[in-house]
């Protein structure tokens, strides 16, 4: 066995004890202070929402009994019935009651004359209102319990005639507080809410358990919230008269916030601190092990590199060592390799230059085709104008086909330069949607153009890229769209869309799609092979030089294609 003193020699053993017991007690004491900090703060915030859900629905129960008595007010000096309870016939101030307390949206509504008989009833059967003595001088509410709830009765004077007013009658309207006015009462202060009339709950939005223990249980009083267990749920009350003044036995409303279920967190936030703990310890296990890493992290970043390499054939990668404390032997190794990696791209891009203007040798022949065929018809058309008395139909039609095939030589010479030339980048901040819409005017230009949609272009912002390169890439690729349109005759029924959009950070995508002819599968996997075409003209570079253009960028070019239904192109390239 190794005595203390072994152990504590190794610096990797000092660095991990030392970490390991710092991390121990100052994450023992945070989480300490933190959880008795945050449960007295929760505690209290818990009480102060309940005070001011009880002042809101103070205010709102006070404003609720306001406006019914409004409206039994504008209801009783409304003159139709007024002369209805004048004639003191019920059954001419019963359709009457009816239709007002349709419109008052009463649960009930009675009318009285002025010795207290009853003249008419309107309502449920539970929510009759009983009549009865003198109609009163003054607005009054009373409560009385019925199925369902307990109905708020709201009664006012019908009178006539000036200072002092001569009363005809009564109205009362009643209207029901049941479960589904506690439901929005709950819903106005984000509470349970009972209402209870006489040591009993008629309506409120808890189970029928705990409206039987909220019954038995001490009802809290005052302004300062209340704890009450109530079957299993322990919870905070606050309770509140659900209006004033009233003649009898008036109802009060209870407000209950479940402290289980607003403290709940803390159990959550406890585990997340011990698991935060967990972590910090085993951070500092780790310290202990990172100056051994500042010697196998750079040779760990080549070899990496070289496995990458190796995989994709990215002769351009290079390794970026950020590391301060870095061993100046491996720094040293990590800059020769980055300087092989730029001698073997150099190799490799004059490689790509010497396959090109191979390419171009083999291209001799085509070219030799492509150029004879306007030659000869340029040839023709001369000698066609070289005849006397040539009428001046002919003559413009010879014009005509000599400017036809010189724009066809000019466009044969620009592709063979454009694929020969090496790709020389030069980045600049550009404005992309300005870019593909000065792109789409090139290529789209001209009698018999399809119409163009940009689909994504706004909010992009600048981008850093080669625009003059990019722009090439895109005519080519639009240009392609353009003929496979008008080869299907969709080109003013079928618009071109071009679609914008950033998938990652630093990187933009660019998709043409169009529903021309299509390309086969078979020639799918050539399209972007130099000299390759399916069109009676043409060198088969337009897609060459784009996928050229774009490879030097960086990006990728990728095709999906269905016969009949159109092809879709798609430019990703990055931002350096």
């Amino acid at each position: 066995m190794r005595p203390p003193s072994a152990f504590l020699a190794s610096l990797r053993n000092r660095v991990f004890l030392a970490s390991a017991v710092v991390a121990v007690l100052s994450i023992a004491f945070a989480l300490q202070f933190v959880t008795n900090r945050v449960a007295g703060e929760a505690e209290a915030e818990l009480e102060r929402g309940l005070s001011d859900a009880g002042s809101l629905l103070e205010q709102h129960l006070a404003s609720r009994a306001e406006t019914l008595t409004l409206v039994a007010r504008l209801v009783a000096d409304l003159p139709k019935l007024k002369a209805a309870v004048e004639t003191g016939d019920p059954p001419t101030v019963q359709p009457i009651a009816d239709e007002y307390r349709a419109q008052a949206r009463a649960d009930s509504l009675a009318v009285s004359d002025g010795e207290g008989r009853l003249l008419a009833q309107s309502g449920l059967a539970e929510t009759k209102l009983a009549a009865g003595g003198q109609p009163p001088a003054e607005p009054r509410t009373t409560y009385r319990a019925v199925t369902g709830g307990v109905l708020q009765v709201v009664t006012v004077p019908i009178t006539i005639g000036a200072q002092p007013p001569e009363v005809l009658g009564a109205l009362s309207a009643g209207f029901l507080l049941n479960r589904a006015r506690a439901a929005e009462l709950g819903a106005l202060t984000q509470s349970d809410v009972a209402i209870v009339l006489d040591g009993r709950v008629v309506a409120s939005t808890v189970t029928e358990t705990r409206e039987r223990a909220l019954e038995q249980a001490s009802l809290p009083g005052g302004d300062t919230p209340t704890r009450l267990d109530l079957e299993g749920g322990d919870f905070l009350t606050l309770a509140r008269p659900l209006a004033a003044p009233a003649q009898g036995p008036a109802p009060v409303a209870v407000i209950l916030r479940s402290r289980t279920e607003r403290l709940h967190f803390l159990r959550t936030f406890r585990a997340g601190l011990i698991a935060a703990a967990l972590i910090a310890v085993a951070m500092g296990v780790v310290l202990s092990y990172l100056v051994a890493r500042t010697v196998t992290r750079p040779l760990a970043a080549i070899t990496s590199a070289m496995r990458e390499m190796a995989k994709t054939g990215d002769l351009g990668r290079r390794i970026a060592l950020s590391g301060r404390w870095d061993d100046e032997d491996a720094v040293l190794l990590v800059g020769t390799f980055n300087t092989l990696t730029e001698a073997a791209l150099r190799f490799q891009r004059e490689a790509s230059l010497r396959d090109r203007l191979s390419a171009l040798g083999r291209l001799s022949t085509v070219i030799a085709h492509e150029v004879r065929n306007p030659l000869m018809i340029i040839k023709g058309s001369l000698r066609s104008l070289r005849r006397a008395s040539l009428p001046p139909a002919e003559v413009e039609e010879a014009v005509k086909d000599i400017d036809h095939q010189v724009v066809r030589l000019n466009r044969i010479v620009d592709d063979v330069l454009d694929f020969a030339r090496p790709v020389r980048l030069e980045y600049a901040p550009a404005d992309l949607l300005a870019l593909c819409r000065d792109a789409a005017g090139a290529a789209l230009s001209g009698e018999g153009a399809p119409s163009l949609r940009i689909d994504g272009g706004e909010g992009l912002g600048p981008v850093v890229t080669d625009a003059d390169r990019l722009r090439t890439a895109l005519v080519n690729v639009l240009g392609n769209a353009r003929e496979a349109v008008a080869a299907a005759g969709t080109a003013d029924g079928a618009p071109i869309v071009l679609s914008l959009a950033r998938p990652a950070a630093r990187q933009v995508a660019i998709t043409v799609e169009d529903r021309g002819t299509g390309i086969a599968p078979a020639d799918l996997p050539h399209v972007f092979e130099p000299y390759f075409t399916t069109k009676r003209t043409g060198t088969g570079l337009g897609l060459a030089i784009a996928k050229n253009i774009v490879d030097a960028l960086g990006g990728s070019l990728t095709v999906t294609s269905e016969v009949g239904r159109g092809t879709s192109i798609t430019l990703q390239v990055p931002e350096p």
